[in-house]
């Protein structure tokens, strides 16, 4: 099988795993271990302005307010601060510019975190050049594991999913691809998904 599409996650997958960035902020900020975590994921305002934002129906300083107010710290530009220790994963960027010097086309899809006052695909620098399509929720109106965000990124890039390679940190958003006829890998490990990569779309070995 040629794979001519490759689709990456943003959070998780391109950068550093979510968790050390999540603990340096927490680190930063005086927060107990495990605060920042339960604020996003188990706090019912949390998780509803979060859903919000990244489909566009809450802004970023909407997320800042109510998240601040649940850790009951400074809620002034607090992406930006929740995000400062969020790394690019040189390795994944480095597949994914083979991938698209060697002719595959190259998607980032990502669940927002919103792109105002604080842009942190730009601030990382993949915002632009990079990929033959962005597909960010909040700009759609739909997010990860929603059906309609793959088959919007299979239109952008113009392909079938059967011709498209899929990759995400999380288990939940690979089964809506899979339905469409994406190949899917669950990134944990770098090396094991370079390994994956390397397999799938006909590469050498890299030396990672």
């Amino acid at each position: 099988m040629t794979y001519r599409g490759l689709i990456l996650d943003f959070g998780g997958v391109l950068t550093v795993h979510m968790r050390l960035n999540r603990e340096a902020f927490e680190r930063s900020e005086g927060l107990e271990p495990g605060a920042y975590y339960r604020a996003l994921n188990e706090h019912p305002d949390g998780v509803a302005v979060y859903a919000a934002l990244e489909v566009g129906e809450a802004t970023q300083e909407d997320w800042n307010r109510v998240i601040g107010g649940i850790l009951g710290i400074d809620p002034t530009d607090l992406m930006r601060r929740a995000l400062a220790n969020l790394h690019l994963e040189p390795a994944m960027v480095d597949a994914a510019r083979r991938a698209r010097a060697a002719g595959i086309k190259v998607a980032m899809l990502s669940n927002s975190f919103g792109l105002t006052p604080f842009n942190p695909y730009a601030a990382l620098g993949t915002w632009d050049g990079e990929w033959d399509t962005i597909v960010l929720s909040e700009q759609l109106g739909v997010r990860k594991p929603d059906p309609a965000i793959y088959a919007h990124t299979l239109k952008q890039l113009d392909l079938p999913g059967e011709d498209c390679v899929f990759v995400d940190d999380r288990a939940a958003n690979l089964p809506p691809a899979e339905a469409l006829g994406i190949r899917t890998i669950h990134h944990t490990q770098v090396a094991e998904t370079l390994a994956q990569l390397d397999a799938l779309l006909n590469r050498a070995p890299t030396s990672n």
